[in-house]
């Protein structure tokens, strides 16, 4: 168990009350003489944010007053772990959210810096242990791998990362690797990843009972993406190592499938390459024939992400899942149209996006769905190909985007497209600077709704 979250109650834990500014008078009006005499003494302001550490008569701390506009919204608590000190802590009313919540809050990216303190703890119900330690554990694997450099996460080191999620749940796992690509018609993933000198891959991850409904993951793996020989500025490289967060999302969303146990016939799908320059480069006016037989030409060597997916999803189709699902960190435009906290989703389904973005208004994870607007596949044409990869037009970047991803799915199989960000530019409470999984516990709550 993560060590922000205990199940034994040991020494006794001290009680959280999160209370909405306007319930303030009344929460007050129950506490004891001398919690009334000191929020009066140190003019307490019961405004959002604010947080009071009561002591007892003994000067010990006794009880934690957080207030919190609207107290359904989980981030209330969620820079609760290190504003507090060190201890045993328990809210007052059962609220798995706030749980999540103050795991997501206690995290710290590790690998390369000694942490700045230990977290305190909070006391979990053993009926809710699980599902929090689940969500949190599968959220901190993705934020771990979008945070990792991409000299410590190229393709090779992705691959493993999704072979030691494998083995921890007993699943499959199979890669094909440089120019076994070619030789197994994934042209489209060979030609973006092959200037790099970590090779190529597919990665293949399965897990389940076949005779379950097919859940298929499909996450971009772009270890870190240059922009190839239509480079991008340094600027535009700050943070290209996170161009790999599909990946991440669907490996942090097959854990917390396979950790619950789903009754699904779980594939994920991860075509794992790095976009950079040398002399056998891809070009642009390259023409790729692909998995699908569509051929591709090459408009901006920096709209790969969506080119290495095209294999990717073409594989996918062809065992008709029940549910498909791809990821990734797609366009600048789903940015510049939603800004970096709301992903965008495209679906050809109705039924299922409408689902989602309930599920996600519920828990606090919101998604935005955007238009499959047929009438912009016209900017996608090519004079000498059946579809340019870069759009003819300045506009509407993240539809013409799904626009060409769709062309790899057919109609009859439902499909979920994300363009995210997968990263936290500012730190906010719950939510460190950094990599990020975005839409998961949604898709998640979604998942386990429609399967358990």
């Amino acid at each position: 168990m993560l060590a922000c979250f205990a199940t034994e109650p040991g020494s006794g834990a001290i009680p959280i009350s999160v209370v909405a500014e306007q319930q303030y008078p009344e929460w007050l009006a129950k506490q004891d003489a001398f919690a009334r005499e000191w929020l009066s003494s140190i003019k307490f302001k019961p405004e959002a944010g604010n947080i009071c550490q009561l002591p007892n008569a003994s000067g010990k701390l006794a009880r934690v007053l957080c207030c919190a506009a609207d107290p359904d919204n989980l981030w209330s608590v969620g820079n609760l772990p290190f504003v507090l000190p060190e201890g045993l802590y328990q809210f007052d009313e059962d609220n798995t959210s706030y749980a999540i919540a103050w795991g997501l809050g206690a995290y710290q990216f590790t690998a390369y810096k000694k942490p700045l303190r230990e977290p305190a703890t909070l006391l979990l119900r053993t009926e809710e242990a699980a599902n929090v330690c689940n969500i949190v554990e599968s959220i901190y694997l993705v934020r771990d791998l979008i945070n990792t450099p991409a000299d410590d996460m190229g393709p090779s080191e992705l691959a493993l990362a999704a072979q030691n999620l494998a083995k921890q749940y007993d699943a499959n796992f199979t890669q094909i690797i440089g120019d076994a690509l070619l030789h197994e018609n994934y042209a489209s993933i060979h030609t973006v990843g092959r200037a790099s000198d970590d090779a190529p891959r597919l990665l293949d991850l399965r897990w389940g009972n076949a005779a379950h409904p097919k859940v298929t993951l499909v996450g971009k793996g772009v270890c870190f993406d240059t922009g190839g020989l239509d480079l991008k500025p340094s600027s535009g490289m700050l943070l290209m190592k996170k161009d790999m967060a599909g990946a991440a999302h669907v490996l942090g969303l097959a854990r917390m499938m396979m950790q619950a146990k789903l009754p699904i016939c779980l594939r994920v799908l991860i075509p794992a390459v790095e976009n950079v320059v040398s002399g056998n480069a891809y070009r642009p006016l390259d023409i790729i024939k692909s998995r699908k037989g569509v051929t591709v030409e090459i408009g901006n060597t920096d709209a790969e992400g969506r080119v290495v997916l095209s294999d990717a999803l073409t594989e996918a189709v062809s065992e008709k899942p029940d549910l498909l699902i791809d990821i990734a960190t797609l366009t600048g435009a789903a940015r510049i149209a939603l800004g970096t906290e709301l992903p965008a989703v495209f679906s050809n389904d109705d039924q299922v996006v409408n689902d989602v973005i309930k599920h996600g208004v519920k828990y606090g994870d919101p998604v935005w769905q955007l238009p499959l607007f047929t009438a912009y596949r016209e900017y996608l044409k090519s004079s000498i190909a059946d579809i340019n990869n870069n759009s003819a037009e300045p506009y509407a970047g993240a539809i013409t985007a799904a626009l060409f991803l769709r062309e790899f799915v057919p109609d009859d199989i439902p499909w979920l497209h994300f363009d995210l960000m997968a990263w936290n530019v500012r730190a906010k409470p719950g939510r460190p600077q950094g990599g990020e999984a975005m839409s998961l516990r949604a898709l998640f709550a979604y998942l386990q709704n429609r399967y358990s």
